[in-house]
């Protein structure tokens, strides 16, 4: 389903991309060096001869991932992960806006200042299509999206009717207008709902898209050193749940409709259609759990957005020890202090995340599972006690003792 809904769609732009399937930094930087060779990671790379590294994102030892069915005869789950270049004057408008910080791109070079690790996590229901429509598809939107497109793209999200008549704009407002060269270019904010919203707009030309839809987890990572470093090495990173002196630091939050954030902005433009199943569990419309979703296109008029929450954060002196992310299958059945505790011993990113899924099947989690652990500087210097061990190890023994208590029984 997801190739057909592949070969229906159209591109902004013309179809070239620059995004690949490595980071590129500095080999300037013997520290760096350094790093990477303990990590193994250029045991295999010939020696740089333009002082450009070049390192692969699908090494296990620079992004981690496990995916698993569970006990579903399908997989719903996707993920995606690429190197983007985007312009660097976003990127220092971003700073600008977030944080305040003067970052001069001039000092990082072209090449390296344009550069930024995109990592998605696509969570699907009512079928794979759309998850597996963004896994191909999401990255390739984020870096091509431009903001002549963003008039024509609001055109059709005000004809979506309902919640979307009243839609100003939000992050979009300043471009809804046809762009002049006065106008501002994007921030990665505007450059994320523009993505998200025209991935809506591509899937409505199929049927499906109206009954089946996914989440999207992003995370953007841009280091800011000069020499350039990669993300796993560098000292200062902007970031838009990452690990952080011994704790962990949740960037996300749940979008359900009984959620504070999303009940205030549900009610306000459209009263209340929460409805509380026979499971104690509440539905937007009596459907849906989440209610910013790609796809579910039937739902968008009572509410149901595309746009993306956005939050980011700066990631500063090896404090930080790595990103996880996570479906649904995942953090359902664990807490974030678990999740993060499940990664702190790994030897490298790809057991660590095989240690978080085998833990959550350990329990009997049932849902298609992924995960995926991005490290960053302070990999491997983790402080602080494993504070949910004693936990882990109580929830292992319950789970056993249920297990064994439906083997006798099924006997």
């Amino acid at each position: 389903m997801a190739l057909r809904l592949l070969q229906r769609s159209f591109r902004p732009t013309p179809s070239h991309r620059s995004f690949s399937d490595y980071i590129r930094f500095s080999a300037s930087s013997t520290h760096i060096l350094s790093i990477c060779t303990r990590s193994l990671l250029l045991t295999a790379l010939p020696p740089p001869s333009d002082g450009v590294i070049r390192l692969p994102l699908a090494s296990p030892k620079v992004i981690g991932t496990a995916t698993s069915r569970g006990n579903r005869s399908y997989q719903e789950d996707f993920y995606a992960f690429s190197a983007l270049s985007l312009d660097p004057e976003e990127l220092q408008i971003s700073l600008k806006k977030s944080f305040d910080i003067d970052w001069d791109p001039e000092r990082v070079g072209h090449v390296f200042s344009r550069q930024v690790v995109f990592a998605g996590i696509y969570d699907g229901h009512g079928g794979p299509a759309v998850s597996g429509y963004l896994r191909q598809e999401l990255h390739g939107l984020f870096e091509s999206v431009q903001p002549l497109m963003i008039p024509e793209l609001f055109a059709w999200i005000k004809e979506l009717g309902g919640y979307f008549k009243r839609y100003k704009g939000g992050p979009l407002t300043p471009w809804i207008t046809e762009p002049t060269d006065s106008s501002p270019k994007l921030d990665l904010e505007a450059r994320a709902a523009t993505a998200f919203f025209e991935v809506d707009r591509q899937l409505s030309t199929d049927s499906m898209s109206q009954t089946c839809g996914a989440t999207a987890s992003v995370v953007l990572l841009q280091s800011l050193d000069a020499p350039a470093t990669p993300f796993f090495a560098a000292n200062c990173v902007s970031l838009t749940v990452a690990h952080y002196g011994g704790r962990a630091q949740p960037m996300t939050e749940t979008h359900h409709a009984d959620a504070r954030g999303e009940s205030i902005r549900l009610r306000r433009m459209m009263g209340s259609s929460l409805i509380t199943d026979s499971y104690g569990e509440s539905r937007w419309m009596g459907a849906l759990a989440n209610t910013r979703v790609l796809g579910d296109l039937r739902f968008k008029k009572f509410g149901v957005t595309a746009e993306p929450e956005v939050r980011t954060k700066l990631l500063e002196d090896g404090e930080w020890a790595y990103i996880v992310m996570v479906s649904d299958g995942v953090s359902s059945i664990l807490s974030d202090d678990e999740i993060v505790d499940l990664a702190r011993d790994a030897p490298d990113p790809k057991a660590a995340a095989e240690q978080i899924l085998s833990f959550v099947q350990e329990l009997g989690g049932e849902d298609n599972l992924t995960a995926l652990v991005l490290p960053l500087s302070g990999w491997g210097k983790i402080r602080g006690s494993d504070k949910t061990k004693e936990l882990r190890e109580y929830r292992r023994k319950q789970a056993g003792q249920l297990q064994g208590l439906v083997r006798l029984h099924n006997y």
